[in-house]
């Protein structure tokens, strides 16, 4: 299995501009969700909001 991190960006996409789940975001590319990193960790949304 590929690495999370090569995801991370599509399933950031998902999650963000279609409102899916970071579960939905893993299933729908394919990706167990219980062996990669908690894509729930780092919220997408709170980065936009830093200064």
């Amino acid at each position: 299995m590929a690495d999370h991190e090569n995801y991370q960006v599509a399933i950031d996409i998902l999650r963000c501009h279609l409102g899916m789940t970071a579960e939905e975001a893993c299933a729908e590319l394919g990706l167990d969700p219980s062996a990669t990193q908690s894509a729930e960790a780092i919220d997408p949304l709170s980065l936009l909001n830093t200064n």
